[in-house]
């Protein structure tokens, strides 16, 4: 399955970026990346299921590339395969402050999901979560 999707890699967790065109999935991507995450495909992802896991990867015509717009296509070390931990969709309308457990469907596994449009500490807060999980 290929999907309109931005994915990155910290450490051995993946992040599944959904969202219309100019919500920011590269933009989310890139500053990932500059806290040490990996691209492992922008614009399209490929998915597909490996038992209890979603795996993502990217198209081989997009390897190692990801759009900076106003600026052009960028090289990246391409990284993945990837086993997807979360999903963030950008298209999704505001998030509560506090929200509830939510999930998004993926080749019928439900996969943990935040909601809500780019804001400047997103990137912070999705790499922590990542990296630690939540709470509660």
């Amino acid at each position: 399955m290929q999907v309109h999707a931005t994915t990155i890699a910290l450490q051995d967790a993946g992040l599944l970026i959904l969202g219309p065109s100019g919500s920011g999935k590269s933009t989310l991507a890139l500053e990932l990346m500059a806290t040490g995450a990996g691209l492992v495909a922008d614009d399209r992802t490929d998915l597909r299921r490996d038992g209890d896991a979603i795996i993502a990867s990217c198209p081989p015509a997009l390897l190692g590339r990801i759009e900076a717009r106003g600026i052009g296509i960028l090289s990246a070390q391409p990284s993945g395969p990837v086993r997807l931990a979360q999903v963030i969709d950008l298209g999704a309308g505001p998030g509560d402050r506090l929200p509830q457990s939510r999930s998004y469907d993926v080749l019928g596994m439900g996969l943990p999901l935040v909601t809500g449009p780019y804001r400047p500490h997103l990137y912070a807060a999705l790499r922590q979560l990542l990296l630690g999980g939540r709470v509660a």
